[in-house]
Parts: C-alpha cells; sequence; structure tokens
C-alpha cells in the first residue's frame, strides 16, 4: 500500500510543537483538501475558525471561565492555549434536511477535522486534536462566535513538529475490528 494508508500509518498526535506555522495559503489548500470528505448531499455542515496570535487566547480563557476556573487558572489555561502557533476551532454548523440527520452531519465535520488533521501531518507539520468537557459549553461557544445550532467539535493545534522522534505506531490486529455476519 502506498499514498493514503501508508500517510495513516505515520500520522501521530504532536503535544509539542515549534512555533512555525503552516501560512494562510497553505491552511486554505490543505482545508480544500478536506473538503472532499464523504457529505451525503454536500451539505458541508461544518466550518473552521483560524486562530493565530492572541485570538488564541479565547480557548484558555473560555475554557476556563465555563469550569469556574479562578483567575490564576484562567491566565494559566490561556498560556496553553498559546502552545501551538495555530489553532484551529472545529465546528459543526448543520444544515436543515429531511434526508440528512445532524449526527451525520456531525459526521462529517468530523470527518473533515480527520482528513484535515492528516493531511497537515503528512505535509510535515505537527498537530493534535483537543477537546474537553467544556467544549459545547456556552459561554465557550458563544467565545468562538458560534451562533444558532453550531457546536464546537474541539480544537486542532499546529505547529512545526521539529526533530522529535516518534515511537512507531502500534497497529491494532484488524481481525478483531473487521467482522462478517454471522448467519450461523
Amino acid at each position: 500500500m502506498t499514498g493514503v494508508a501508508d500517510a495513516a500509518r505515520r500520522r501521530r498526535s504532536r503535544s509539542k510543537v515549534t512555533d512555525e506555522a503552516p501560512t494562510r495559503e497553505q491552511l486554505l489548500r490543505y482545508v480544500e483538501a478536506a473538503s472532499t470528505v464523504a457529505d451525503h448531499s454536500g451539505l458541508h455542515p461544518w466550518r473552521l475558525v483560524e486562530l493565530r496570535g492572541d485570538d488564541r487566547r479565547v480557548v484558555g480563557r473560555s475554557t476556563a471561565q465555563a469550569a469556574g476556573s479562578d483567575e490564576k487558572s484562567t491566565l494559566k489555561a490561556e498560556e496553553k492555549s498559546l502552545r501551538a502557533p495555530l489553532v484551529i476551532a472545529v465546528v459543526l454548523s448543520p444544515v436543515e434536511s429531511r434526508k440528512v440527520p445532524e449526527w451525520e452531519q456531525e459526521s462529517v465535520a468530523s470527518g473533515v477535522a480527520h482528513l484535515l488533521s492528516l493531511v497537515l501531518d503528512d505535509e510535515g507539520w505537527g498537530v493534535i486534536w483537543k477537546t474537553g468537557s467544556e467544549t459545547r459549553h456556552p459561554v465557550v461557544q458563544a467565545a468562538h462566535g458560534l451562533t444558532g445550532d453550531e457546536k464546537l467539535l474541539g480544537w486542532l493545534h499546529v505547529g512545526g513538529h521539529g526533530d522529535r522522534e516518534v515511537k512507531p505506531r502500534r497497529l491494532l490486529d484488524p481481525e478483531k475490528h473487521l467482522t462478517t455476519l454471522d448467519r450461523g
């Protein structure tokens, strides 16, 4: 196998990244590639919010506020949100549809996030998808400018991966996860 299968086997979440980040032009190309995820009826029920510079503080500030943190914990959370030079908020933007239920639309948005993380990794960037119990808290939703029925699915933290070696991924036994319909 080559191509996508090899890229998937190589992909690693990288919790520590350098201060390098893809340019907006590069990011637009990566998002275009990720937009090819299967999407019943072509609804495109998602959007991404690009956070750079001080805009990244909204992540730490809003999640700390949602958790009821004190000022010291809020400042610490803000600093954590600055660890990657680019943070991409992944948003489900459901579209009214009689044919495509919201759960399926959320699967599309999740698929875009995963495919984008794979593309970023394959292009040489370090990326990790972060979530948390406050992700869908109204304070966090409002801080990210979500409207109506939109829901935050988490954040892709992106930066350079530097020269750090990563352990090879242990692949699972596919026989345990690929079954057939037992007609016996």
